[in-house]
């Protein structure tokens, strides 16, 4: 079961419900309500990818200190060196 929020209202409505509302909204709303469902898919799917990527590095990141040796440092300041061009 989905949701609907409207006018503050929350109402309970499946997909095809869902769908037949939203033909009888103008076509700049409908093109605007298609949009925020792309994406938010593409978001989603996205944070998924992300979070699967990071769960397989982690045992790498676990175990081999290579990975991790400037970590060490993450505490210190950061002074940039900046030098200056003379023509």
């Amino acid at each position: 079961m989905d949701y609907l929020v409207t006018c503050g209202k929350l109402f309970k409505m499946n997909a095809t419900e869902i769908l037949n509302e939203i033909t009888h909204l103008p076509l700049r709303e409908r093109i605007y309500v298609i949009e925020k469902a792309i994406r938010s898919i593409r978001e989603q799917e996205e944070s998924s990818k992300m979070e699967e990527a990071a769960n397989l590095l982690l045992k790498d990141y676990e175990s081999d200190y290579e990975l991790t040796s400037f970590t060490t440092i993450d505490f210190e300041d950061f002074y940039e060196a900046r030098s200056i061009l003379v023509n």
